[in-house]
């Protein structure tokens, strides 16, 4: 596979365009490369559709902030989606997804510029001579996935069975009974759009509009489907396959394009949207892409070193305490951490000491620490307070936190 073109390089601008030098090279290049103004030129397609993914991510503010810092990494699916990739590769968007996608910027460049139903030409000069197919595009379903710490640690394939509006077997969507019961719209010929002439202080104003006839479809039915009653959807449950990135984080939202719901009379299906939800762990608590763990050591322990077990995201890991382990100490286990999405950069496990301090005592256990009382090892000094004290302020300091 080729190595994909930098977006900004694709549409010929600077790191630092603002929107409207973005969609105006964008415009550009749809122009220069349009399949109406190059039929048949495979290369052609390819650069437009190149140029479509790279104005779909640097026209959009968040997914050009998360392309400026990962690059390539995310691609267009990663932004939303698994698996990275171009949606518009293979697999993914088709030419006419293309055209629903970016109708805003089509309907201003004219006749010519306008689907693929047939026929040649290329807007202005000799008028229109194809049509312009309006294209359907079904409504996204939002489902909720929880995932725990060890699928965030690794990625996990899901499955769900999921209800939605599918396209009618037997008619294969179009609403007509066989798929076949219906004839040519006679209010706009079959285009699926009317011309509107407005008189206006300016003079006559002319404006295209989807045709209230047929609803931009270019053709009416005759006869129903009997399955489907005409909406050309019947609704069905069906299992859904995908896969969920490691380093994903609570709130983050994945696009499956085209698993939404069917549009009614044919088109383009809406997309699958899976909104992630982070379930609490008890005893691990993330801060990024760091897990942190209070351990709870005993006296002795603290005083005169030993070991201690803390658990990890895929089992337990064993600690050496030094003797004189004060509270506030943060211990580093390096690479225990989460994984950043779409990178192999880990992060730590951080585990802060505490020290338990007996809260009932039996005569003799308060008779051995009496004993100790005056030890001059055990009573701390000023200088031992304040290094101490200095420890413990940055515990509470999430910047500054003294990791050791």
């Amino acid at each position: 596979m080729a190595e994909k073109r930098d977006y900004y390089d694709v549409l010929g601008v600077s790191k630092s365009a603002s929107a409207d030098e973005i969609k105006k090279a964008y415009r550009k290049m749809a122009i220069k490369y349009h399949p109406d103004k190059n039929p048949g030129d495979k290369e052609a397609e390819e650069k437009f559709k190149e140029a479509a993914e790279a104005y779909d991510v640097l026209s959009d503010a968040d997914k050009r902030a998360k392309y400026d810092q990962f690059g390539h990494n995310m691609g267009p699916q990663g932004f939303g989606g698994a698996g990275g990739g171009g949606f518009y590769s293979s697999g993914g968007m088709s030419m006419e997804d293309i055209f629903a996608h970016f109708g805003d910027i089509f309907g201003d460049m004219g006749g010519g510029f306008s689907g693929f139903s047939g026929g040649s030409g290329f807007g202005g000069g000799g008028g229109r001579t194809r049509t312009r197919q309006h294209v359907n595009k079904g409504t996204d379903l939002r489902i909720t996935v929880k995932v725990n710490l060890k699928d965030i640690m690794n990625g996990v394939d899901k499955k769900l069975k999921l209800p939605r509006q599918v396209a009618c077997e037997h008619c294969k969507g179009t609403g007509a009974k066989d798929g076949t019961a219906f004839h040519t719209c006679q209010r706009c010929g079959g285009t699926g759009y009317i011309n509107r002439v407005q008189q206006t202080m300016f003079g006559a104003m002319q404006s295209e509009a989807v045709c209230p006839e047929c609803n931009g479809e270019g053709k009416v039915i005759t006869e129903p489907c009997t399955y489907c009653h005409g909406t050309g959807v019947e609704k069905k449950e069906e299992i859904v396959s995908f896969h969920i990135p490691a380093g994903v984080e609570d709130g983050m939202t994945l696009t499956l394009r085209g698993q939404g719901n069917a549009p009614r009379h044919g088109g383009v299906n809406g997309d699958l949207l899976i909104v992630i939800q982070e379930e609490k762990n008890p005893d691990l608590i993330r801060d990024g892409n760091d897990l942190i763990y209070n351990l709870m050591l005993d006296f002795p322990t603290a005083a005169l070193g030993g070991t201690a077990e803390v658990p990890t995201v895929d089992g337990k890991a064993r600690l050496k305490i030094a003797a004189g382990t004060q509270p506030g100490k943060v211990l580093r286990l390096r690479g225990k951490g989460l994984p950043q999405m779409n990178s192999s950069v880990k992060g730590d496990l951080l585990v802060n000491v505490m020290v338990y301090v007996p809260e009932a005592l039996t005569d003799a256990e308060k008779s051995a620490i009496e004993s100790l009382k005056d030890a001059p090892n055990v009573v701390p000094t000023e200088s031992t307070s304040k290094r101490i004290f200095s420890r413990l302020r940055h515990i509470f300091n999430k910047e500054n936190r003294g990791v050791e």
